[in-house]
């Protein structure tokens, strides 16, 4: 039968033990050293006491007197009786330089032999010593009595007995050991309630436990691909795993550093730093969109904030790509609704008879179409901002909202250098013609310029957003890219901090300024490759034969952008056939199409 082995001692447990044990030896060394101390010290007080007392009584007169008469002892032995018991020493015998006793506690000792050596004392100093006597082992100390003439005439000796001495220790040693065993006790509660919150900290895991949870932490930690940052109580950085350090661009000595000291943008600092939790807020950086969520780690005391961090930056390239596609589908329905309501016209004045005035209405209808796209395809000849353009200026003409292409505009095709993306052109002029639409709404006259050209010679691709409305105030002008800024109340003010995060990227610069017409006007400017050196054959232009305009279309310098006529559905339309650009190409017999 297998018995099971039991749990190992939890971490608290095994400290506790480890510390009682600890605490005791110390205890005990520390009684030990005491013991060992108070014993050589009580011995040495022994030994000046006895010394003390040896010198008092060779240097009384009466001893002196008393060592010449004929029976010293007769007048000595109740001096050095009275003298021994106030000065708290255990014998105090004179005697004769040749070691004969005068005086002794023990009266039959009397006229015997000192026990001990008295050959320093004879030679006029004072000796001390240990030795063997009748009373016992004592510290002695034997001092000379010397004449007017400088003669040894007598020896006095003192001492204490070391059953005396031992006494006064084991006095101590009870004392010291009543201390060790109060400070044991305190040592061993002390360590019982550090140990019982090392255990509550702890979850009562042991070593083994807790080292297989901190690798099995480690390794989670640094696998996931959202970022995780710990800050302490002090608002420093206390744990960051690697998706954390690669989405805020931070290196691995960043722990320990503050969080406000990292380089952070404002706004994401102050929700890392904040004492309210966040629930998915966008925050920008130099490079990305974050989604952050934080929440205080709350235990009796604010102790530090956790912040998770998701990369939303493909999400939002792709959000505003779908939005541009809403864009142009709402551009279309706009477009059809637009051709239902002319067909309608058309087919009344039909009905009606009027054939003559329903030609001259369509005709009319298409030049007019067809001429402003020829503006901007011909003016744009990058594809994306072309489309981009058309089909913001059918979202503004339905708003209300004239959207002008200035005169000065130009881009050939080919000339946006392939390192700025489609997706960052689309994000920079979408969201700001989006904005200046929103803010001309609702004015008189409502009306939006907006100007793109690629200067070769100054090496920079030029986009222009205007508007007639409010405009932006100088104060608010540093503040508007930010995120949350907005004039729309809150859950707005995204755009304009991409378009600042898009130029950023492209190494641009984006300036706001007051619009001619009243209102705001937005400048970004973008670098370009430098032209071709001169030496460098380039292709030779081919001639195109320009097909007059008629005159009764006048095409204006600066012409608002509708949306495109469809043709009619139930009009059969001859498969198309790839015309290139700028060949003139014959209208069909009979009818009113302008040829650009």
């Amino acid at each position: 039968m297998r018995f099971p082995l039991p749990r190992p001692r939890s971490l608290a447990g095994q400290l506790f033990a480890m510390q009682v044990v600890l605490v005791a030896v110390v205890v005990a060394g520390c009684a030990v050293f005491a013991y060992v101390t108070d014993r050589a010290q009580a011995e040495e007080n022994a030994r000046r006491q006895a010394t003390a007392t040896a010198a008092a009584v060779a240097d009384s007169p009466s001893v002196l007197a008393a060592a010449r008469s004929a029976d010293p002892t007769a007048v000595l032995q109740p001096y050095a009786e009275a003298l021994r018991r106030h000065a708290g020493v255990a014998f105090v015998v004179i005697m004769a330089p040749d070691g004969t006793r005068w005086t002794h506690p023990e009266p039959e000792q009397i006229g015997r032999t000192y026990l001990g050596h008295i050959e320093e004392a004879v030679a006029g100093r004072t000796h001390s010593e240990t030795h063997l006597g009748v009373l016992g082992p004592s510290v002695r100390t034997v001092a000379p009595v010397f004449d007017s003439g400088g003669r040894v005439v007598a020896l006095v000796s003192a001492g204490i007995t070391i059953e005396k001495i031992s006494e006064q220790v084991r006095e101590q040693v009870a004392a010291l050991l009543g201390m060790a065993g109060a400070a044991l006790a305190l040592g061993g509660a002390g360590t019982y309630v550090i140990n019982a919150r090392l255990r509550r900290h702890t979850h009562g895991m042991n070593a083994t436990e807790l080292s297989r949870m901190h690798d099995y932490h480690e390794a989670a930690l640094h696998a996931v691909r959202e970022g995780l940052v710990m800050l302490d109580g002090r608002r420093r950085i206390a744990l960051i795993n690697d998706g954390a350090r690669e989405l805020l661009g931070l290196d691995e000595g960043v722990v320990g550093r503050p969080a406000a000291e990292l380089g952070l943008p404002a706004t994401l600092t102050g929700a890392l730093l904040s004492s309210e939790p966040r629930v998915d807020e966008t925050h920008l950086t130099a490079d990305r969109v974050l989604v952050v969520n934080t929440r205080p780690v709350v235990g009796g005391e604010r102790r530090g904030t956790v912040a998770t961090l998701r990369d939303r930056t493909e999400l939002q390239a792709l959000s505003g790509e779908l939005d541009s596609e809403r864009g142009f589908t709402e551009a279309l329905r706009s477009q059809a609704h637009e051709a239902a309501n002319r067909l309608h016209t058309v087919v009344s004045l039909i009905e009606l008879g009027r054939v003559a005035e329903a030609v001259e209405f369509a005709t009319a209808e298409l030049e007019l179409a067809q001429a402003l796209t020829d503006r901007v395809v011909d003016a744009v000849g990058e594809p994306v901002l072309a489309a981009l353009l058309l089909g913001k200026a059918a979202q503004a003409n339905e708003r209300g909202v004239e959207l002008v292409l200035t005169e000065d505009s130009r881009i050939d095709d080919g000339l946006v250098p392939s390192a700025l993306p489609s997706r960052d052109l689309v994000t920079v002029l979408g969201n700001l013609i989006d904005n200046a639409v929103e803010a001309a709404g609702g004015t008189p006259h409502a009306r939006v310029t907006v100007t793109v050209a690629a200067r070769t010679g100054d090496g920079e691709l030029l986009l222009r957003v205007a508007d007639n409305g409010p405009g932006v105030r100088p104060a608010d002008r540093d503040a508007v890219l930010g995120r949350g800024w907005s004039t729309r109340g809150p859950g707005r003010g995204l755009g304009l901090a991409l378009v600042g995060q898009a130029v950023s990227r492209a190494t641009g610069t984006l300036d706001v300024t007051d619009a001619e017409e009243g209102g705001a006007a937005f400048t970004v400017r973008l670098p370009l490759p430098a032209p071709m050196p001169a030496d460098v054959p380039t292709p030779t232009a081919v001639p195109v034969t320009a097909v007059p305009v008629p005159t009764a279309v006048p095409v204006p310098s600066a012409v608002p952008v509708p949306a495109a006529l469809p043709m009619p559905t139930d009009v059969p339309v001859p498969s198309a056939v790839p015309v290139p650009r700028g060949t003139p190409r014959t209208p069909p017999a009979g009818s009113s199409e302008v040829v650009s």
